[in-house]
Parts: C-alpha cells; structure tokens; sequence
C-alpha cells in the first residue's frame, strides 16, 4: 500500500523536520511505502528575509554577524532532508495542482504537527491540502494538532466537512479530541507524536556528534525566552561545574557563559541531545528528545498552558510517563537534584508506543480501532483533584476515616494533599468529599445590598462595612460559635474558633494569605452537635466543609468572600521574617487594609513588638506592590469555578466598591460592604442583623467586583517567580520581583487611567 504524506517537512525547524522523518518510519515499519507530497506553504528557510521592521532588520543584522555558522545550518537541514526523507519527484504550487494531478497513492495521511491549526497560515483559514481535500483516495489522519483551544465559530462546518472524509482521525493532544468530539461527534484517541514512535537507538543512529561540544556539558534548547528555566540553568551551572551549551532557537543568551550553537542540523541536534548531561529546555521537542535520550531534564510550559494543562502537549506527554514534576515553574516541580524513574518512564513509554503503532496499523489497512483502557495501577492512590485545579480545602484529610492524608506544602507554600498508602483503605470517602470533582449546579441571582455597621467603632475596625461583626455577633448573642480566620504570633494565618465578642477582633479585616483548616472541619462538626455556627473563609473552603459534612446542618450558616485569589501562606511567611529581619524587630500585627486614610486608600499597617508601627499605602508597599501583580495566587485561583454569582455560602461579603460620587456620600469614607443574599436560610438571618442596607441589582454588584464574574488573569511572569522561589534565597527573589518601580513611574502611574495601563501592558507584553 502506498501512502501519501501531507505535513509540515520543509522548513529548518528541529521538530517539523524530525517529525515528518519519523512518521514515514513508522508507515513503513508496518509494512507499506510512504512518500511526502512535495507540498508546503508560508514556510522560508531563507537566511535573510524582506524587511517588515525592526524586528525583521535586527534579525538580518545578527544573521550577517553569524552567516557563515547559519549558512552550514542551512546546508546540514538540506543535507538531512535528502538523506532521511522520501519526497514526491513533483513540488505543488497550489491546491488546484494537486487535485488535477494524476496521483500513485492509495491513500492520503495527514500527518503529524500543527496542520490543522488555521491561525498559522497566511489567509487565517484552514488549508484543504492538509486534510487531503484534494484527494478521493481514502483519508487517515496520524497526531495532527489544531494548536488553538477552540475552532472559530464560522468556520465549524468547514472543519465538519473536512473530518467527515476521514476513515480514521487520531489527534496529539487531548484539546484536539475535544474539538474534534464538539464538531465531528467522533471520539479521537489521542496518539503519540511521531518523534516518539522509534526507538532511542534509531534516533542514535541519525545523529552526528557536534564538533564544538566536548564532554559533559548542560544543553539548553530554548525557543523562547528561558524565564523560569533561568534559576535551574544558574545552579546547574554553579553546582555541576559544567559548560552550557545553548542550541540557539532563542537568539539571546540563556547565561553569560553559554557556548552558542548556531549551526547544527537536524543530525547534530540529535547528537547534542544523545551527549548531554543535563537538558534545560521550553521547546516540546527538546522535551522529548531528552526522554528519548534519558537526560535528566527541566522543561518549561507557557503561562496559559500552566493554567491549562489539558491544552497543553508537553503536560499530555509528561502526565503519560509520569515525568510532570520535570515542568518547572510549579509547586511539585522536581527538587534540581531530584532523579527521574527512566525504567518506569520507559515502561510507560512502551505501552504509549505499541498503542499508537497499533492505531496506526489499524488505519493504514482499513480496520477498527479499539483503543486498549489503561490499566489500574497496583498500589495507586485514590483520585483527587490535581495539583492544578486543587484549593487546598482540606475535605480530603479531614473526612478521611485513617489519618491517611495530610496537607504539607508543595514549593510554592501552598498546603496540598499527600496520601500514605500504608494507611489508605481506599474507601473512597475522600473522592467522595472533594468539591473539585464535583461541581455545582447554577443558582438564581442573589439579592445583592450595600450594607453598613450602625456602631461606628465596629465599622472603623474593619475593612468595610463591618458586616460580618454583625453576623458574628448575632450568632454568639444565640450561644454559637464563629470559625473565621486569624494570625498568630509567626503570622501564620489559620482559622479558629471565636466564642466571645471580645475575641472578635482578631477574625474582623482582610487577610492577603491562604488560611490553614487544618482540624478546622472536625471541630466544626463537634460544635454542630450542641450549638450554632457562623464558618466565614473563602467559596472553596465553604465549598469543602459542605461536601466534608454531607451537606448543610440546619445550625450551620456560612459566609463567603469576594476572593481576589488566596497568596501563598509560604510567601507571606517569609515576607514577614523579611520585614523583621530589614527593621530588627518582631512582627506583632499586620493589617492589610488599614482606614487609616479612609475606606479607598487602604494601607498596609505593621505593628512591632517594641509598640512601633509602620503604615503605607498598600500598593506602595513591596509585598501589597506584588499581590497587586496576581504573582503568588494558588494555581486554582486563576481558574477558580467560584468566580460567579453561583455562591456556596448563604452570604457572600465584600467591599461595594463602584459606587458613584453621589451615591451613599456620607458612608463611603468608612467603608461600604457588598453583601449577597444566597439562600433562603440567608434571607431570613438577614432581615435579623442591625444594619444599614440599600439594595442595588446584582449586575451593580459584579460592576464593581469583577471576580463574581470571571477568574483574576494568570500573570505571565508567575511560572518565572515560583522557579525562583523554589531555588534561590528569599532576598534574591525580593529584589527580583517585589522592588517596587522607580519614583516617576509611580507618579505616572497615579495619572494613568485603568484602561490606558491596561492597553499599555498589552503592547509591553
């Protein structure tokens, strides 16, 4: 059987080249003959291109520094292609050649890389070659990528019409599944990309030893700006004593003392991978290259993909071979000593292979496919919420009938659940009570009210209205008990239970930091027993004690937060040893929006041990200067289901933030709370407190808190900062990330409106 290749072959791209040499491999491996259309488009190799700009002359410029190094990189991808790839006699200029062409292949595959993706070619729009549209010949299709998380509304039943010609459709990423499952209605397994189907030592025998890399050396392939490879390549360095080789995608230096690359093919490439001693890389193909050579590697992911790891093709492989904590840039990275299981991974690998081999087989002769399911594995935990989308709730560990979970904190500082499978009965009991894996259905807009404190003390002593004093009081008055957060001497931040008025100081205002439940949940549920109970903390905490207690006890009422997102516990901690260690002086308090200038000019308050105290505003501060940035959220923060008015708690409390100049002028100096009415249970408490209150719609509500509609952004230097945090000492990372911008830019800053900033950060980005 003879098959016709359409892919991406022709343009000096390390993994569009590779690729396409492994896919025909693999075709022939099984048995049949497989040949390249000569076919491309959008794709130059040309050493010096038109001017478009800056950009584009910069560019030219520092190729005619390198030209003689480039001009044999030129000849080495040329010399491979003819070497490794088997080309149609015949280039295409167009889609309305090759259909008028008389043909040889019984059948079309449309091969791996990002054909499929409409935004890459020049028109924006789909090209019908690489969907073998110009063909009657029966279509299969093997690890193509769309490389968008979603198909342009006008163009689905362009794509409809072209996946219905296919016998056999696979895809690379699970986002490629779900896409062609939302279209097509088809179920696509998700394969291997072809660079992993041979074998290391048929990589090893295409490879060519670079003559410039010596013994023993640090490869970095970055084909974008290192950011948080940064601080692993630093102390590879320093720590191994090797030299760092950087294979130039990226043109500027990964360190200062790099040995730049410029002039390896595809071969040489293969064969700095092979000699390698460690491997720091943010190009997926580098990432697979050092699994198939067994490097001990680190790899970066953009921003969006850490956001989003089921769009992301390097999470898809990792997560297969077990191999994620490789990804820098997040709480359960690998310690840089931290050695990597290549006989697990290697299994894993196998298994991997054989199934799309088989995929493969199964489409080149026409047959079903019946994807094989993954076995349990012996011994394996019991299933919870991944490290990205978990909030850190405590349901799990709290509910567990052995002590099998606890909660240490990961490399960010953020507590995350860790199972001894010696204890687990694997009951199922912590599934079960995992709100992540369980979400909740929509609800009816709430009631929405700008509330006050009538007692002008109380009011003044809290961050807004005062709002939830008069909850809490209500609830102690009737012989309950308040669970809400508080700091202790460290200023470690945890809940605890308030049993007095008198205590209630110590729950009023906000806390820029995650709080720790641990125990938090099984107190609760003693006090429910012989008492009411007022639990205020965030969505996904109120969220987890439901789900911990199988529902809500009638004696129970909770109040949620409009949560900008939850600090690391980790970072503040060592913030504050760093505000201790710069002034020489203990941490008695903090307040982190103190009215000492009013409800709208927040400052930052800290109160030392020898009675001085210091107050800026908060965003003039180093760390207010950071949170500000979203730097150090929870991963799930940025993805949070709890930003919308589905709310879990029978209240939701915030501050009534865009009210109008003549809107409630009297009150707005100390502070107006937003308070949502969620439940019926609500409702009637509400009609009870001692407050002030005007109702407003709730679209009044969300204009002027925007995470009751959508997620804070994940800020792109987030990744970079938490590679940092993971290796450097705190003071490094300090002046780094929190020092705040120089004088003029501040008082610029002050001039700016949001939308101008806003638009200014887009074009810096």
């Amino acid at each position: 059987m003879k098959t016709g290749l359409v892919t991406f072959y022709h343009i000096h791209h390390y993994g569009a080249l590779l690729q396409a040499a492994a896919t025909q491999r693999a075709v022939e491996s099984l048995g049949g003959t497989c040949q390249i259309i000569d076919y491309y488009v959008n794709q130059n190799n040309d050493l010096f291109r038109a001017p478009t700009g800056l950009g584009s002359a910069a560019a030219d410029a520092h190729t005619a520094l390198h030209y003689k190094s480039l001009k044999t990189r030129y000849e080495r991808f040329e010399d491979f292609s003819r070497r490794q790839l088997r080309i149609s006699p015949h280039r295409f200029e167009s889609f309305e050649e090759l259909r008028a062409a008389e043909l040889p292949y019984d059948l079309i595959l449309s091969g791996s890389d990002q054909i499929w993706n409409p935004a890459i070619f020049p028109d924006g729009r789909f090209d019908p070659v690489f969907f073998g549209a110009f063909s009657d010949r029966r279509k299969i299709a093997y690890a193509p990528s769309f490389g968008v998380p979603r198909i342009p509304e006008a163009m689905e039943g362009e794509l409809r019409g072209y996946l219905e010609q296919f016998s056999h459709i696979s895809v690379r990423e699970g986002q490629g599944a779900a896409i062609v499952r939302e279209i097509s209605g088809r179920d696509a397994p998700v394969v291997l990309d072809p660079t992993l189907l041979p074998s290391r030592q048929d990589w090893a025998a295409m490879a060519a030893e670079h003559p410039d890399a010596g013994a023993g050396y640090i490869l970095c392939y970055c084909i974008s700006a290192p950011g948080p490879l940064e601080p692993y390549i630093r102390r590879l360095a320093e720590e191994t004593e090797l030299p760092v080789i950087q294979l130039c995608g990226a043109r500027r230096k990964v360190h200062p003392k790099a040995r730049c690359v410029l002039d390896a093919g595809p071969a040489e490439f293969l064969g700095l991978f092979r000699d390698a001693s460690f491997v720091c890389t943010n190009s997926f193909h580098g990432t697979v290259f050092s699994i198939q050579f067994q490097k001990p590697f680190f790899t970066a992911v953009s921003p969006r993909e850490l956001a989003a790891p089921e769009t992301s093709r390097t999470f898809s492989l990792l997560s297969r071979l077990g191999l994620t904590d490789r990804i820098v840039g997040k709480g359960d990275a690998a310690d840089l000593a931290g050695p990597i299981d290549w006989a697990a991974a290697a299994v894993r690998l196998q298994a991997a292979r054989q199934a799309s081999l088989r995929y493969l087989e199964a489409a080149l002769q026409n047959e079903p496919y019946q994807g094989t399911p993954a076995p349990a594995e012996e011994g394996a935990p019991p299933r919870l919420a991944d490290h990205t989308h978990c909030t850190g709730c405590t349901a799990c560990a709290a509910v567990c009938p052995r002590d099998a979970i606890c909660m240490p904190r990961d490399r960010e500082g953020f507590a995350h659940p860790a199972v001894d499978l010696s204890k687990c009965v694997r009951c199922g009991r912590c599934t079960a009570a995992c709100p992540v894996l369980h979400p909740r259905e929509p609800k009816p807009l709430p009631a929405a009210f700008a509330v006050w404190n009538r007692d002008d003390a109380i009011r003044r002593d809290s961050t807004s209205g005062g709002a939830f004093t008069a909850l809490a009081d209500f609830v102690l008055e009737g012989g309950g008990v308040v669970f809400g957060a508080a700091f202790d001497g460290r200023q470690h931040l945890r809940h605890t239970a308030c049993f007095r008025k008198e205590e209630l100081w110590r729950l009023r205002g906000a806390k820029y930091v995650q709080s720790d439940l641990e125990g938090t949940f099984r107190t609760i549920k003693e006090c429910l027993e012989s008492r009411q109970v007022l639990f205020s903390g965030t969505p996904c905490q109120v969220d987890g004690l439901y789900r911990y207690l199988g529902g809500r006890p009638e004696n129970l009422t909770t109040c949620d937060l409009v949560c900008h997102g939850v600090p690391s516990p980790g970072v503040w901690e060592d913030t504050a040893r760093k505000i201790e260690s710069r002034k020489g002086k203990g941490l008695q308090a903090v307040r982190f929006r103190n009215k000492v200038a009013g409800w709208k000019d927040s400052h930052f308050t800290a109160v030392y041990d020898d009675g001085s105290v210091d107050s800026a505003p908060l965003y003039q501060t180093e760390y207010g200067h950071a949170f500000g940035r979203s730097l150090f959220l929870r991963p799930s923060c940025y993805r949070c289901p709890y930003a919308s008015m589905t709310r879990p708690g029978d209240f939701t409390l915030g501050d009534f933030w865009g009210l109008g100049p003549d809107e409630l002028p009297e009150q707005q100096r100390w502070g107006v709370s937003l308070l949502l009415v969620n439940t019926a249970h609500g409702s009637h408490l509400f009609d009870q407190l001692p407050l002030s209150r005007q109702a407003f719609s709730p679209e009044r509500a969300i204009a002027g808190n925007p995470r009751l509609a959508s997620p804070t952004a994940c800020p792109p230097e987030r990744p970079a900062f938490f590679a940092a945090y993971a290796l450097e000492p705190f003071d490094t990372v300090w002046k780094r990330f929190f020092a705040l911008p120089p004088l003029p830019v501040r008082a610029v800053g002050k001039l700016l409106s949001p939308e101008l900033k806003a638009k200014i950060r887009k074009k810096l980005r």
